[in-house]
This record gives structure tokens, sequence and C-alpha cells, in this order.
């Protein structure tokens, strides 16, 4: 049986705008684990700890792939 699908073209013009929501909902997340922890035992708030690490260097990795995708889409212009 062949395979008729064809991959869908590369649709990158709401790049910026979907990386600033994950930014955005990344914050609220780590501003609602922090809120939590004040009422969590020591192990769970070691726990969220380590989690609003991981998430901080997400938001790092965010940021450097908005720039990038605003520099291509000035580039595109």
């Amino acid at each position: 049986m062949a395979n008729n699908r064809k991959p869908n073209p590369d649709d990158r013009s709401d790049n910026v705008e979907k990386l600033q929501s994950m930014v955005h909902n990344t914050l609220e997340n780590i501003e609602a684990a922090e809120e939590t922890m004040g009422f969590s035992s020591p192990e769970e708030k070691a726990k969220i700890q380590a989690k609003n690490e991981r998430r901080k260097q997400a938001l790092e990795g965010f940021r450097e792939e908005i720039k990038d995708e605003a520099a291509n889409r000035q580039q595109g212009k």
C-alpha cells in the first residue's frame, strides 16, 4: 500500500507567539509551585525546587528560540 500523504509545509509564522505563550505558562507554573512549597514536606519541597530549576533552564532555551525565530522572521521580510 503506497503512502500518499504529503508532509505539512514548515509554517513558522506563529512560532514566536507560541514560544511566548510557553514562557508565560512556565512562569505561572513556577509561581504556583512556589506557593505549594509552603504546604509541602521537606522532601516535596526539594522535588519542587529541582523541577523549578529545570523549568528555569527551559525558559532560557525558550528565550533563545524566540530570539532566533524573531531574527528569522526579520530576514524573511
